[in-house]
């Protein structure tokens, strides 16, 4: 057992970046059958439509011939009609018990394959734009969705616009993220949001100067009024557009994920007009970016609804404002307020009427909100065969459709239509020529996958009595992804380059590495390469304890292909002395060599590669590593602890093992108290995805203190 702690754990330990060998890359899932929504294409128009009940339940039963499209005003044949139903079970289903016990262990999140992709929805959060009490709102709206309105199959993103890429803003089905991201909502004071939906009215410089008798006339009074106005409007179409663009970065990655995508955004609204110092309003940058915007939500199949968490607001004075005492005064405050929730939430609702969404407004039940949009993921999908004059550039640049239902008390909501995609493409500018190393940075800091090149992250936790808390990555690289090119000695070379770097929480990097590697290979090795594909291992250490992404990206210097892969990992305060665990390390065995392993013969194994890609065949032994720190010593300097198995597959519990004592005999370092085992994969096992999960209960802590918990994601294949 002396001997595997030192194989296993010296992946953890080791300080150097080395290379290896791993098993074949998985083949690609196929799509579901709902993968494209919206079509837009000289020979195919699909949309997406809504259809609802004067009680705003979705109606299921509709006919195709009680559905009319009617395009630029002119009725067009229906080729193609379906309903796409989004019922389904909520993601995690606890007992009454469970939920009592606060000290209960936790379910290990599911990991979802891309097939298993049901509903792909983004929660942006507005921060730009969110007073202090809308953003107190809308976390705990938040929290709800998370704990009860989720659903299996639902993939989720929690997106602040004023924040970077961070740790937390990717797509997941692991609630730990989720949460972990709602508490990073607050209010941001850089934003355009005060304390308050309404800022508080106060004198200005000239009424004070006018109620101390000076020489002000009214017309110096609207000058002021009208400057002011017009500073505000510019400041917010600034912060509106900077939300408009977080909006349109999150849709390009929607659009390449299968099916009809939603984005919620909580937001205190933004004007659609600007006014001037002269006092006039008109058009300006954020209708202009909003058209675009819409266009693009169209032709990715994004659906976005809006909520305006300030709820139902008194318009009035109130105690804290400074108002004149006569009636127009206090008239005219009120008329200003309402002025402004009307506007702002007339841009909400324009975005969310153009994209085939709807808005919540003037509503205290944000949840409830949430609820409703969620009960409108269902619908139908609509097709048409367009006529050659709609895209003609010359004729319209814009094509307006229009969805009739011929049933009585329908009511139908789709998108307003779509940019003469010829137009477009005539009038766009010519594509932005990246460097390498902007390209491999794009797909670092992207939340979306990046895939040309197949890669497979495992980041794992450790601590060392020396250099402290580290995170170090394994990272399986297909190598069929690389071009090998023929070298004169009859060797074959690839060249590629490497992005790697950890974000924190904030949105920050707080460590990275960039390097180019040649890699050169011949005979044997090459195609042992090319079959079992290599690992490339990297380490950053770990000051602050928190959430951190960790991610990697990696560019072939022949084609220019990309590949990237993260990892979400919550590092634990070992300082604190708390009950911990490592993360888990593999090794996968065949029956024989675990035989000899039980009968003391030595035998080679390779913990990295079967850790990096963690896929064990069936009728094999999966062994696992991993540390305990922070367990409590009783009088006599000796530890009490008790570990427990627990496999599941598809969030179902499979295998629930009996617990049973840690031996430390041997170890020096009993804060790192280093354990293993195995579980042997029979069978009737069948082939998929499945959880391992390792529970800890120190007997000695107190009762709150005693569990702790890891789990490692792992795939059975024949």
């Amino acid at each position: 057992m002396k001997k595997y702690f030192q194989s296993v754990f010296t992946i953890l330990l080791a300080a150097a970046g080395v290379f290896g060998q791993d098993v074949a890359p998985r083949p690609s899932p196929t799509p579901p059958v709902d993968s494209d929504v919206v079509k837009i294409s000289t020979n195919l128009i699909q949309i997406d439509v809504s259809v609802t009940d004067v009680k705003g339940k979705v109606i299921t039963d509709l006919k195709p011939e009680e559905i009319e499209i009617f395009e630029n005003g002119q009725k067009q044949k229906i080729t193609n009609f379906s309903f796409i139903s989004s019922v389904r079970t909520t993601i995690e289903k606890h007992t009454a018990a469970d939920k009592a016990d606060k000290n209960a262990v936790p379910v290990p999140p599911t990991i979802l394959r891309p097939e298993q992709i049901r509903r792909t929805i983004a929660l942006v959060v507005d921060d730009l734009s969110l007073s202090f009490e809308s953003a107190y709102q809308t976390r705990r709206a938040l929290k709800k969705f998370v704990d009860e309105q989720m659903q299996d199959g639902d993939l989720v993103a929690i997106v602040r616009t004023g924040a970077g890429i961070g740790a937390l803003q990717q797509f997941t089905s692991d609630k730990r993220i989720l949460y972990a991201a709602i508490e990073r909502v607050k209010w941001n004071p850089a934003g355009s949001g005060g304390i308050s939906a309404f800022a508080l009215i106060e004198p200005t410089p000239l009424e004070n100067q006018k109620a101390a008798g000076g020489a002000v006339s009214d017309e110096d009074l609207q000058d002021e009024k009208n400057r002011t106005n017009a500073f505000n409007d510019f400041q917010g179409s600034v912060f509106a557009t900077g939300t408009l663009g977080a909006l349109k970065y999150v849709i390009g990655g929607m659009s390449e994920l299968p099916g009809r995508k939603s984005i919620i955004l909580f937001s205190d609204g933004f004007r659609l007009t600007e006014r001037s110092e002269n006092g006039f309003s008109g058009s300006g940058r954020v209708i202009d970016y909003l058209t675009q915007l819409i266009d693009v939500a169209s032709r990715s199949s994004v659906v976005i609804y809006t909520i305006d968490p300030r709820g139902l607001q008194y318009t009035g004075p109130t105690a804290a404002d400074q108002i004149g005492p006569s009636p127009d005064a206090v008239q005219k405050a009120i008329s200003d307020r309402s002025d402004q929730l009307f506007e702002t939430q007339s841009g909400l609702s324009y975005l969310a009427r153009e994209t085939g969404g709807f808005d919540i407004k003037n509503n205290n039940d944000i949840s409830g909100g949430v609820r409703k949009i969620l009960d409108d993921q269902s619908y139908y999908l609509v097709a048409y065969e367009p006529n050659p004059e709609t895209f003609d550039p010359a004729k319209r640049k814009f094509n307006k459709l229009e969805v009739k239902v011929t049933r009585a008390n329908a009511k139908v909501r789709t998108r307003s239509g779509f940019i003469n995609f010829a137009s477009r493409k005539t009038e766009a500018a010519a594509p932005i020529k990246q460097t390498p190393a902007g390209q491999l940075a794009q797909a670092l800091t992207s939340p979306f996958a990046v895939n040309s090149i197949s890669l497979r992250l495992n980041a794992l936790f450790g601590n060392d009595a020396k250099i402290g808390s580290f995170v170090r990555s394994l990272l399986h690289i297909d190598a069929s992804g690389l071009k090998f090119v023929d070298q004169p000695d009859g060797s074959k070379k690839a060249e590629f380059i490497v992005l790697a770097a950890s974000f924190g929480d904030n949105g920050q990097p707080v460590d990275q590495l960039g390097r180019s590697y040649v890699l050169t290979v011949r005979g044997e090795t090459y195609k042992k390469v090319m079959t079992d594909g290599f690992v490339y291992q990297f380490s950053f250490p770990v000051k602050k304890p928190g959430a951190y992404q960790y991610r990697v990206a990696i560019r072939d210097a022949a084609t220019a292909r990309i590949g990237a892969a993260s990892q979400f990992v919550e590092v634990p305060n070992v300082k604190k002395n708390n009950l911990t665990l490592s993360s888990i390390v593999l090794e996968s065995l065949t029956e024989e060599q675990w035989k000899q392993m039980s009968n003391g013969t030595p035998v080679s194994t390779d913990p990295m590669n079967d850790s990096a890609l963690r896929r064990i065949k069936v009728g094999t032994v999966l062994r696992y590593g991993f540390e305990v720190f922070g367990a409590r010593m009783d009088g006599s300097s000796k530890t009490n602890l008790l570990k427990r198995v627990r496999v599941f597959r598809d969030g179902k519990l499979i295998l629930d093992g009996r617990s049973s004592p840690v031996g430390t005999d041997g170890q020096k370092d009993l804060q790192r108290i280093k354990e293993s085992g195995a579980i042997s994969i029979g069978e009737k096992m069948n082939p998929g995805d499945y959880i391992l999960q390792i529970i800890i209960t120190d007997t000695l802590a107190s009762a709150k203190k005693q569990i702790a918990t890891q789990f490692v994601q792992f795939e059975v294949v024949e």
